[in-house]
């Protein structure tokens, strides 16, 4: 027994020579030791070990072949992949690991430590660590070439309202900031009655045209103008022109409707009131507070325009009020939806300017009976003293037309607007104070404290400029008059910086 154990205690040591150095080893397949193996065999001898990377400065992207350019951190999974796809060989052997080494960032080189294994002379597995340099040079993409020679533009999307008053127009540029849609435009340009996008290719355009086709009434034409011509590869090059033209109308604008539409949409009144826009047109009749909704294709389809503007609102005063009920109503089969938000009322008001010099009381039936009161000041149209040049109210009867309609009630904000602590970002840092200081501008932002739906919809970010008053008492400070929170109750604030 004692015989047969040192037997096997021997052959679980026993080594062999090196045939070549003569160094005792374990056996292996090619009965040579590891040093003299490397010494004839070099797995990465079919590996490139300098390679090349070609970097944009304009855009800090680097080229993948054959013509992609993708962004890329340093040290980064993505940079790693392109590194590995650069180099030739590395498919004839396995790779085990591969990892970054840190070289100064402008040094314009990246070095990679890559472990591969391959099978040697007689099936010995034979793993090797080795450096890999690339070299980082310069060179401007196509992107960036095209804007150096100022031919940077591809598509185009003009976007147009041809309409005296904007409000619709801010909504937009607020819309478009939140879903972040001119992220791919290469440039933004201001002009009148509109703004231009600038893209490189057309789809980027396409998506442009159809975001602005969901969230408001607009239509477009499209056209494309040929660049050059290669008559050998057959390959042409055109510029592509998107031109959108948002419905010409913004809240509270009254418009005149087709008296066959008007039928159509629930026998609602050819007189009506923009209450709201936004992927659709949402009227409201004041004299029976009847609400009907327009998409895109019934609007052109069915053109019309307003017959006034927000510019033209007169200052009256309440001088009574009486609130109609239900049973008193004008109600027919098939009318549309009866808003239930709104309280129908005749009131008859006085224009503020010829209060107490003439004592001219003026009946107007209204759908702001649930806020208005003796003593108030509204806002509304004087319709009997208006010239109006449209082809709809001049086929109606003069006797079936109001004199007066109300649109909103009226406050004194002035004071309301200097505390007001928030502000919004716009897409061209140029055009702030340009707007910021535009009544339209101001009225957007007061309906946007008084609309929670419309809110819903924009980032609204905190005015840093705006320092809470301090109580000289205590030293503490003290909550102001109006605060952000019970201003906007519902309303999430964005702590993002904003570009001041």
């Amino acid at each position: 027994m004692e015989t047969i154990e040192k037997i096997k205690e021997n052959e679980c040591t026993l080594k062999i020579l090196c045939c070549e150095c003569g160094t005792a080893i374990n056996p292996n397949p090619s009965n040579m030791c590891i040093g003299c193996l490397r010494t004839h065999v070099d797995i990465t001898e079919g590996i490139t070990k300098q390679v090349s990377l070609y970097f944009c400065k304009g855009c800090e992207r680097y080229l993948q072949p054959p013509a992609e350019w993708i962004h890329c951190a340093l040290e980064s999974r993505e940079l790693l992949s392109l590194c590995l796809k650069k180099l030739k060989g590395l498919q004839k052997v396995k790779l085990i690991d591969a990892s970054f080494v840190w070289t100064e960032p402008h040094s314009k080189r990246i070095k990679l430590k890559l472990t591969v294994q391959d099978e040697v002379i007689g099936g010995a597995i034979l793993q090797q660590v080795f450096i890999v340099e690339y070299m980082v040079n310069h060179q401007m993409c196509n992107d960036c070439h095209r804007t150096e020679a100022k031919d940077y533009w591809r598509a185009s999307v003009q976007v147009r309202q041809k309409s005296e008053n904007k409000k619709t127009f801010y909504y937009l540029e607020q819309l478009i900031l939140k879903h972040k849609i001119h992220e791919n435009a290469l440039g933004i340009k201001p002009i009148h009655e509109g703004i231009d996008f600038y893209y490189a290719t057309e789809a980027h355009a396409r998506k442009m045209v159809d975001f602005l086709n969901s969230v408001l009434p607009c239509r477009y034409q499209h056209s494309k103008k040929l660049i050059s011509h290669d008559i050998h590869s057959n390959i042409y090059n055109y510029k592509f022109t998107y031109s959108v033209e948002i419905i010409p109308l913004s809240k509270d604008s009254v418009v005149c409707l087709p008296k066959k539409f008007a039928q159509q949409c629930g026998g609602i009144s050819q007189i009506c009131l923009v209450h709201r826009v936004t992927s659709a047109l949402q009227l409201i009749d004041p004299a029976s507070s009847q609400i009907t909704e327009i998409n895109s294709k019934l609007f052109w389809r069915n053109h019309f325009g307003s017959i006034c503007d927000p510019k033209q609102l007169v200052e009256y005063i309440v001088m009574d009020i009486q609130p109609i009920m239900d049973k008193n109503r004008n109600k027919f089969p098939g009318q549309g939806f009866i808003s239930n938000r709104h309280i129908l009322a005749d009131t008859w008001v006085v224009r503020a300017s010829d209060l107490g010099i003439e004592e001219n009381f003026i009946h107007a039936r209204t759908h702001l009976g649930a806020i208005l009161k003796p003593g108030d000041s509204v806002l509304g149209y004087n319709l009997k003293d208006s010239n109006i040049n449209d082809e709809n109210f001049d086929k109606m009867d003069i006797n079936y037309l109001p004199d007066v309609i109300l649109v909103k009630k009226y406050y004194d904000r002035s004071v309301q607007r200097r505390k007001r602590m928030w502000k919004l970002k716009h897409l061209n840092a140029e055009d702030i104070v340009l707007t910021t200081n535009s009544n339209d501008y101001n009225e957007f932002l007061d309906d946007l404290e008084e609309d929670p739906e419309l809110r819903q919809n924009v980032n609204i970010f905190r005015d840093k400029t705006k320092i809470i008053p301090v109580d000289a008492d205590d030293g503490d400070p003290t909550v102001p008059t109006i605060t952000l929170e019970e201003m906007l109750d519902d309303l999430v604030i964005d702590d993002v910086e904003m570009n001041e």
